[in-house]
């Protein structure tokens, strides 16, 4: 049986790679084995870096550090992808912002995780944003990764509501556990063969997802 192989972008703690760990490496996913081959980080310090070695996952740094262009730094991180040769790579928390080369040359099987219900809230300090606006609910969503900033095809989102007292920290925590959730299963989606991109659009089970991606009946 072949393996399908994950490399995972990180740039914090991540908590969100922990969570892919736990769930896809090295496990069976609808009779598919999967693993995670490497773990990539652009700074040194990233805590996510040690979970990988704690876990035998191959750390690599890619720092960006020092690195003045974009072009740069992004032909440097292709380098290492190349090497590794994955068939999914999956942004967990890596504060770049990609270049259209970059995301052309991976396009389809790169997705990330965005704290907002995307297309609401693209960029940073989400949590905030949605409180200061006034907003119910608040969620994240998995999105493929295409040249602008947070507006590839959603996949899948998580909702989550925003109570009165609530901290722009309490409402992260509360997403970021339903994160951990959705992140690892659209992964596995995309793995087992159920999930892809055409055309700008996102599939499951050859049926076109929507503007806010899989919704349960």
């Amino acid at each position: 049986m072949s393996t399908k192989k994950i490399v995972v972008l990180i740039s914090g703690s991540g908590s969100n790679l922990q969570a892919l760990m736990d769930k896809l490496h090295k496990q069976q996913v609808d009779g598919q084995q999967v693993e995670i081959v490497a773990v990539i980080s652009n700074k040194a310090d990233a805590y996510g870096l040690e979970r990988a070695r704690e876990a035998n996952i191959p750390a690599i740094l890619v720092e960006s550090k020092g690195i003045t262009s974009r072009e740069a730094y992004d032909s440097l991180l292709s380098a290492e992808l190349d090497k590794l040769q994955p068939d999914l790579i999956l942004l967990a928390g890596f504060m770049r912002i990609l270049t259209t080369d970059f995301v052309n040359q991976y396009q389809g099987k790169m997705l990330n995780i965005h704290p907002s219900l995307l297309p609401k809230y693209q960029g940073v300090n989400t949590h905030q944003r949605a409180i200061d606006a006034g907003d119910k609910e608040h969620g994240a969503s998995v999105h493929f990764v295409t040249p602008e900033l947070d507006s590839g095809p959603t996949v899948l989102q998580a909702k989550v509501p925003i109570f009165a007292e609530d901290t722009a920290q309490d409402l992260a925590e509360r997403v970021l556990t339903q994160e951990h959730q959705i992140y690892a299963l659209a992964a596995s989606w995309f793995v087992s063969g159920r999930l892809n991109m055409q055309a700008q659009f996102a599939y499951l089970d050859g049926n076109k997802l929507e503007q806010f991606g899989y919704a349960a009946d």
